[in-house]
């Protein structure tokens, strides 16, 4: 079997940081992305409109024409009251749906429109949340929005492509030990939230990577579609 060509969104930092090295002990080929160009990192803005598109044409150049799997991890948590300002509830749903969903669908419709071209089928892996299922802080609803329409994306590729060998999963981890959630669970009172955690304890980024890369590279084609859950029992479906 050849090298699979991976692409992974937000491999910088957090989880993202974590699927690259997952994936490369597994033998996969890794372009990642962040905001800049990097070794082995292809900058984008996810914010912008049309920013997801040059992304994978230029992931697609660097892998040498061909992407087998696509891990969309890439994303923001950030707060807005219902009592802001229209402007300012406004931007923050635009900027949160752009990245976590809008740009997240962009690169899924690339990769099934490159999966067929290719004619060897491929798969999607999309980072969600806890979120989409058990939603989140009263400044946090553009978030688990977000997320629940990640899910439900993930679920319509499974369905609508399966026979063609598209493979799509969903991962939903609960707090994960990364930056983004750290200031998150200080701000709620740590103790508090942790004892809502049946495990005792947030899942580590590293955690989440290896569910990840079983999705990308081992998963069985008969587990298309499945959504997998990693929030130490404090969310159970």
């Amino acid at each position: 079997m050849s090298v699979p060509h991976i692409l992974v969104t937000g491999s910088t930092r957090g989880i993202g940081a974590a699927i690259v090295p997952a994936l490369e002990a597994k033998g996969a080929r890794v372009v990642g992305h962040g905001r800049n160009d990097g070794a082995g990192v292809i900058g984008a803005d996810l914010s912008k409109a049309g920013a997801a598109d040059a992304l994978w044409d230029r992931a697609l150049a660097a892998l040498d024409g061909r992407i087998d799997v696509l891990v969309n991890n890439a994303g923001v948590f950030e707060a807005v009251a219902v009592d802001a300002p229209a402007d300012e509830w406004q931007a923050a749903w635009g900027r949160t749906m752009q990245i976590n969903l809008q740009a997240s669908a962009d690169l899924c419709r690339r990769a099934v429109l490159h999966f067929r071209e290719q004619g060897r089928g491929g798969r999607i892996v999309n980072i969600a949340s806890r979120a989409a299922y058990r939603g989140d802080s009263p400044a946090h609803w553009h978030y688990a929005a977000s997320k629940a329409g990640m899910v439900g994306m993930t679920k319509s590729i499974a369905r609508g492509f399966a026979r063609e060998e598209i493979l799509a999963f969903a991962v939903c981890p609960g707090f994960v030990m990364t930056g983004m959630a750290d200031e998150y669970l200080a701000s709620r009172g740590g103790d508090k939230l942790l004892a809502d955690i049946p495990l005792g304890r947030v899942a580590m980024p590293d955690e989440i990577a290896s569910i990840a890369a079983y999705l990308a590279l081992e998963a069985p084609a008969s587990m298309t579609g499945a959504v997998l859950d990693a929030n130490g029992a404090s969310f159970v479906r």
